[in-house]
């Protein structure tokens, strides 16, 4: 079990420490473009390439969707009630919100539980990423959030897979070929983003960002245990969802703290001390789905 377990973790943090290397080694490198083209261009790929080859039903995955909103939005309600000196509240809440499961979330998902899982890996993803472009800056902005999601063309690639998964005929075979094959760069290339944008960050803040990451692993898991009780769940997506709250938060939180001004500093920190402490929360986690679900 141990070899299984270090065969699914050690490739998703080996390539993020090849990012890692890259940018220390380059001193600050720009990813600004390289960013943009997978934002863009190469995850809605993933996302229509995703649905097209694992249709989702949305009448029979209903539960799946469900719980995968309020996996994000219960615990930023709990968190809500928590206080911690010097940190704002929409700071502490988006954090908690909004977790990683772009960058490190696909891969570990489709390693740890099978690509058989792919749909309903990208299910989680397209949602967290509508609530992250409309409920986020909501939350961070009121005047920019309302329709911002509008704007997302992961969203938009998400409703063409979906529509046209049960009609391939419609679009000739390239359309799906060329799609394949600008998907297959999303995951790599977050990864190695993710150990780029960690080697340019310093760590301050750290008894606040781990008192801080400790109740975002606390409030994931009441969520998780209120959700996995109340809604008819199968195990598969059990496993997706219990790990889905315990992944590290989004790198997405720091650059959108930094563009509305809201304690970039402090979200810097509790982002990269979360993404350090994944590490090791993240094998535990695997190994507890795998074992009981």
């Amino acid at each position: 079990m141990l070899l299984t377990l270090l065969n699914i973790v050690l490739p998703v943090f080996a390539v993020v420490a090849v990012g890692y290397v890259f940018g220390r080694r380059q001193r600050n490198p720009d990813m600004g473009f390289v960013n943009l083209a997978n934002v863009a261009v190469f995850c809605p790929a993933l996302v229509f390439s995703a649905l097209i080859h694992n249709p989702v039903s949305l009448a029979d995955s209903w539960p799946l969707i469900l719980a995968g909103a309020l996996c994000i939005i219960l615990p930023g309600l709990l968190l809500a009630l928590f206080r911690f000196h010097g940190l704002e509240r929409r700071t502490l809440v988006l954090a908690g919100m909004f977790r990683n499961t772009g960058n490190i979330g696909i891969p570990l998902m489709m390693l740890a539980y099978g690509e058989d899982q792919l749909g309903a890996i990208i299910v989680l993803f397209v949602l967290s990423n509508l609530l992250h472009f409309s409920l986020g800056l909501f939350i961070l902005s009121r005047e920019a959030g309302r329709w911002q999601w509008l704007k997302n063309p992961i969203v938009w690639a998400a409703v063409a897979g979906v529509l046209l998964a049960e009609h391939k005929s419609v679009l000739p075979d390239f359309v799906y070929t060329s799609a394949d094959l600008l998907g297959q760069m999303a995951v790599p290339l977050m990864l190695f983003a993710l150990g780029v944008r960690l080697s340019v960050g310093e760590v301050g803040n750290l008894g606040l960002a781990l008192r801080v990451n400790l109740a975002y692993l606390l409030a994931g898991a009441v969520a998780f245990a209120l959700v996995a009780g109340w809604l008819p769940l199968r195990p598969e997506w059990l496993q997706l969802l219990a790990l889905s709250v315990m992944l590290p938060p989004a790198v997405l939180n720091y650059l959108l703290c930094e563009q509305y001004r809201c304690q970039p500093d402090k979200m810097a920190s509790i982002v990269l001390l979360g993404n350090v402490m994944a590490v090791v929360i993240i094998p535990v986690v695997v190994y507890i789905t795998l074992s009981f679900f």
